[in-house]
């Protein structure tokens, strides 16, 4: 809010085109060709704006979420779920290169992929370590650590199909402390390129600064295309 109270967060605009478009364009350029799309607020504008991919020479499909599913649900209501699928979060905007992850994915034969950025978060407190007699034993001035968070993309093997809740919100820490719990292997794919979740609005302002400097990395071009 303010701004989805008329768009839905994957039509914000950043530069020229909402982040959707480029989404779709990266997705075109890692030679994937069918897409299906989630919705469920403002689902018409999406569904108006996308249309049936013709133009991103996609194939564009949609499946309606009449009550919130959450990031990973979703998967519970297409019709077909046979092979490895890409899933990505509708307002990240990366210069990820969707192929190499997908790539990274086979090769370590996981059944799920979590991209992975390292985020700094700064402490603006002096931070102190105590130990077991209550004696101080380190203090660190206003530190920024740096946390590996994930991006809001995952590559999933069909087999992640048997742990939805059919009908149920289920979101992607759902499925992959699950997993996990069940011995597979659940892989980390860290990525030290741009990228920024526009789901709040100072990254959104972040997104829009850094739109001019960002988009020939973010579509792939090369430099004076």
């Amino acid at each position: 809010m303010p701004y989805t109270s008329v768009f839905p967060k994957p039509l914000m605009p950043v530069g020229d085109a909402p982040i959707i478009d480029l989404v779709l364009r990266q997705l075109r350029h890692a030679s994937i060709r069918e897409v299906v799309i989630s919705v469920g607020y403002l689902a018409e504008l999406i569904m108006a704006y996308c249309g049936d991919g013709s133009r991103y020479d996609l194939s564009i499909t949609y499946v309606r979420e009449h009550e919130p599913l959450g990031t990973i649900g979703p998967l519970g209501l297409l019709p077909a779920f046979d092979e490895t699928c890409l899933v990505i979060n509708g307002d990240v905007l990366t210069d990820l290169d969707y192929g190499a992850l997908q790539r990274f994915h086979r090769e370590r034969k996981a059944v799920a992929t979590v991209a992975c950025y390292r985020r700094p978060v700064k402490v603006d407190k002096g931070v102190v370590a105590i130990d077991q007699d209550g004696l101080i034993t380190e203090w660190l001035e206003k530190p920024t650590y740096h946390y590996p968070v994930a991006m809001g993309l995952y590559v999933l093997e069909p087999s992640v199909l048997r742990v939805l809740p059919p009908g149920k919100q289920f979101d992607a820490p759902d499925l992959i402390r699950h997993l996990m719990e069940e011995g597979e292997r659940v892989q980390a794919f860290e990525f030290d390129g741009y990228w920024l979740d526009i789901g709040v609005p100072a990254d959104y302002d972040l997104a829009l600064t850094d739109v001019e400097k960002v988009m020939s990395r973010v579509l792939h071009k090369q430099q004076g295309e």
